[in-house]
């Protein structure tokens, strides 16, 4: 379709959109106001119709050329406030202030439960955060970030969302010509620990004040009236953030780019760039193509999400104390019990993975000598955990490792220590150990198919069966296996 005059769109009232912009409110320092880029010719390529009546949309008015145009940013919707938001970030350890450099909130939907979530288009065009770039995204990263946040969902993790995805009619120039893109992005919010530095570097203390108020009113409004609501919204978010750590670790996810502005106040998993899932177990895993010194390997996440934790804390402390020593040492206090509570998340998370229905000292180590022989074996980090609940383990190298058989003596042992039966255990294994991931090598298969050959058929079908990752069924068995040697992907890559 034609690019379309960006006026108000009253005809896009029948479609549902009932925006209440509270971060629009907010000062003008944390943000610019700017519409998306218009585009050439928009398409909808993708579109989340459970996820648009989730949010009160009318997904039938949404799903032809109308909706193409609202998404493509041609056509602005009645209420909407679009804005480019100020952040900075610890990138790779280094400060940079950022910003929305490609994308653009178009403000806050309340849906019909009143949770207030953002709505964000990535890939909009040029803000004045753009730096050097072209605001642009391509098809085949947004598409990426569809397939694994909609995995994620079905994993359970708290996750952005992805409602939309649209072609612009215009191509990106990377390494090559790309088809150009626009993903629409749903959030509990955007805001960023990178949102707290860059008003910290500005040394803006009374912004700081009037965000973190806002953090809590928005994500935290139980914390709003204890006696120290500052220090308590940091141990808020160091309790979701070693939560959600601890859950990627589950599934043997791997984000990436876990840098100060790609983690949210909210506990969300945000940014899927050159995220991937791990096959083989070792925790030493790296895929993208920028983690040139193995920063954020599956294994350094924790530790990763400590440091960036830190950073956050480290703007917040003229507001945890009027004296400063005081502040830090609050804060330090707080920050040294992440390892305590990501560990006790983590374990709990491995013992169920396990069948493990109680908690015994030995279970550390236990867990601990699994993982070590999974690893000299090079074992599939799922299907090892999922073979482990079936009636009769497969003949798999890892299970003939008589370092595994002495340890499924010790397994046995502990699983006769609780009242429940053996069945119960295998039950509860199915539920905590997903039988699909979105395995690199099927998730490169189709945005291939997706990009090339203009084929969604496979991507549809992957986001159908990893929307029940946890069922087990033999039409998906393609889906469970691991790549071959010449269907390894050793490199994921960054969208920008």
């Amino acid at each position: 379709m034609a690019t379309q005059p960006q006026s108000q769109d009253s005809a896009a009232v029948g479609t549902g959109w009932n925006f209440d912009n509270s971060y629009a409110r907010l000062p003008e320092t944390l943000f610019v106001r700017l519409n998306p880029i218009p585009v050439r010719e928009s398409r909808l390529v993708v579109f989340n119709r459970a996820l648009a009546e989730f949010l009160g949309l009318n997904a039938d008015a949404l799903a032809g050329e109308g909706g193409a145009a609202i998404f493509a940013g041609n056509r602005i919707p009645e209420g909407a406030e679009p804005l480019a938001q100020a952040y900075a970030g610890h990138q790779f350890g280094y400060f940079s202030i950022l910003g929305d450099g490609r994308a653009i909130l178009l403000g806050e939907q309340v849906t019909p439960r009143g949770e207030r979530l953002d709505i964000q288009f990535k890939g909009s065009g040029r803000t004045p955060f753009s730096r050097r770039g072209d605001g642009r995204a391509a098809l085949g990263p947004m598409l990426r970030e569809y397939i694994i946040s909609e995995a994620m969902n079905g994993f359970g993790i708290p996750t952005t969302r992805s409602l939309a995805v649209v072609t612009t009619g215009e191509p990106v120039f990377r390494e090559t010509p790309q088809t150009g893109a626009i993903l629409t992005r749903v959030a509990a919010s955007h805001i960023r620990f990178g949102t707290f530095e860059y008003l910290a570097a500005q040394g803006d203390r009374n912004t700081i004040r009037v965000l973190a108020d806002y953090t809590l009113r928005r994500h935290y409004p139980d914390l709003d009236k204890t006696e120290n609501p500052y220090l308590a919204l940091l141990r808020a978010v160091l309790e979701r953030q070693a939560s959600l750590v601890a859950k990627w670790l589950h599934v043997g996810f791997i984000h990436g780019v876990m840098n100060t502005d790609n983690m949210t106040l909210s506990g969300e998993t945000i940014d899927y760039g050159p995220c991937a899932f791990m096959d083989a177990y070792d925790p030493e895993t790296v895929f993208s193509s920028i983690d040139k010194d193995r920063r954020y390997a599956y294994g350094n996440q924790p530790q990763i999400a400590q440091w960036n934790l830190s950073r956050f804390a480290e703007t917040l402390l003229p507001l945890i104390a009027p004296d400063q020593k005081t502040a830090v040492t609050l804060a330090q206090e707080a920050i040294s019990s992440f390892s305590e509570i990501f560990e006790r998340a983590w374990l709990a998370g491995m013992r169920a993975k396990i069948g493990l229905f109680n908690e015994k000292a030995p279970d550390k180590s236990l867990i601990q000598e699994l993982l070590s022989c999974m690893h000299k074996n090079q074992a599939d980090y799922t299907n090892t955990f999922r073979d482990l609940a079936s009636e009769r383990l497969p003949d798999a190298p890892v299970f003939q490792d008589p370092a595994f058989q002495s340890w499924h003596e010790r397994w046995m042992a502990r699983l006769s220590e609780q009242a429940d039966s053996r069945e119960e255990s295998r039950v509860l294994m199915q539920a905590r150990n997903p039988a699909v991931i979105p395995r690199n090598h099927k998730v490169e298969e189709a945005l291939e198919a997706a990009v090339e050959r203009n084929d969604l058929s496979v991507m549809n079908r992957l986001v159908e069966v990893l929307s029940r990752p946890y069922e087990s069924s033999p039409e998906h068995a393609e889906y469970c296996l691991p790549p071959e040697p010449s269907e390894r992907v050793y490199q994921t890559f960054c969208g920008t």
